[in-house]
């Protein structure tokens, strides 16, 4: 197992997610007008703060580490993590992902508690298990199971499978080819109807060969106004941006964010992609230095990666870093606060930080 891809994948979700959560359901040209180009944290002061995103990779990662090679095992756990998040009462949470951890809450098993959805939920938390599983087999079980806990449209698990995958193969520290990623992904889905996730990919592949920037490749799909949460939608995007800066973190973020909409699942999904490749090293450093984030803080997510690195590599479940239970609420309740503050920056003129800040 690779410790530095699993560091990378969970802090450059973080990364990614913080840097592209101003954006979010902005068009490319409000968003550019309203707070300049997304090369650092525009959301709190100068500072950023992560979403769901970033939580369900922590939660992933949190039964990961527990549940060692039981997927079973892995799932219940997800599920209770879920519980317990909902009860911390996150200020935004997909409503495919609600409806599905209500009837967890109520008793619903984890096998029967997903919802018919085609939405970017199970993609948005899976890039961390293709950093942790090298085994593709093993891979695909576990990317279900974590899909199907919210989402049960075949489309979910496909699009999350396609992270995955391509966050195993960035993290091997080799150069990834578009035609080996799309090789890689037909392999593994050919018992499955995912004819149209593999055209979208092959298109995909061959806007970033051509050297298309990822907002360019984005209009050309009809997403010019901003990624969606379809997971057919998001994925594709992303993945285009992993491939045309594989090693390159600020550029990828940048330039996914850069496409608008659903910006803080494209700049986690992308963030935890290239991140995989580049480790903790190749993550700017002030965009982890300027997180604004408790209890989950970065020094809490690096112990979080080590433990998964070290359950994954003896195949010995091990108890998750312990996190304070009792700042979730408060944590979330500031994180509203912040987000109804930074949702009336909108309504105003979008003049005077176009001309500062770009």
């Amino acid at each position: 197992m690779n410790r530095d891809a699993i560091v990378g994948c969970i802090l450059g979700t973080a990364a990614g997610d913080a840097i592209g959560l101003p954006y979010e359901g902005l068009s490319r040209r409000r968003g550019a007008r309203l707070f300049g180009q997304p090369d650092r944290h525009r959301l709190l002061l100068g500072r950023g703060m992560v979403s769901d995103d970033t939580e369900h990779t922590c939660l992933v990662a949190q039964s990961l580490v527990a549940a060692a090679d039981d997927v079973d095992a892995f799932a219940r756990g997800l599920a209770r993590r879920l519980r317990l998040w909902l009860l911390g009462v996150p200020a935004g949470v997909g409503w495919a992902t609600l409806r599905a951890t209500l009837r967890l809450c109520v008793g619903v098993p984890p096998d029967r508690s997903g919802v018919f959805s085609a939405g970017n939920g199970p993609a948005m938390r899976s890039a961390v298990i293709g950093a942790a599983i090298d085994d593709r087999d093993r891979l695909r079980r576990f990317v279900r199971a974590s899909t199907r806990i919210t989402h049960t449209d075949p489309k979910a698990e496909y699009g999350a499978l396609a992270v995955a995958l391509a966050a195993q193969m960035a993290g091997r520290g080799k150069p990834v080819e578009g035609l080996e990623f799309t090789h890689a992904v037909r392999e593994v889905l050919s018992d499955a109807s995912a004819d149209e996730l593999l055209a979208i990919l092959d298109e995909t592949v061959a806007s970033a060969l051509m050297g298309r920037s990822t907002p360019e490749f984005a209009a050309s799909i009809d997403l010019d106004k901003g990624v969606s949460g379809y997971v057919y939608h998001t994925v594709p995007v992303a993945i285009h941006a992993w491939l045309s800066h594989p090693n390159d973190f600020r550029s990828a973020v940048i330039d996914v964010v850069r496409c608008g909409g659903d910006t803080d699942t494209t700049g986690a999904i992308v963030g935890g992609l290239v991140g995989a490749a580049v480790g903790r090293p190749g993550i700017p450093p002030e965009w982890l230095a300027r997180l604004c984030e408790w209890p989950r803080t970065v020094g809490w997510m690096e112990r979080l990666a080590d433990r998964l690195h070290d359950a994954r590599s003896t195949g010995t479940p091990a108890e998750p870093p312990r996190l304070p239970a009792y700042g979730l609420v408060p944590r979330n309740l500031f994180f509203l606060l912040v987000v109804l503050l930074h949702g009336l920056r909108r309504l105003a003129p979008p003049y005077y930080w176009s001309l500062h800040c770009q």
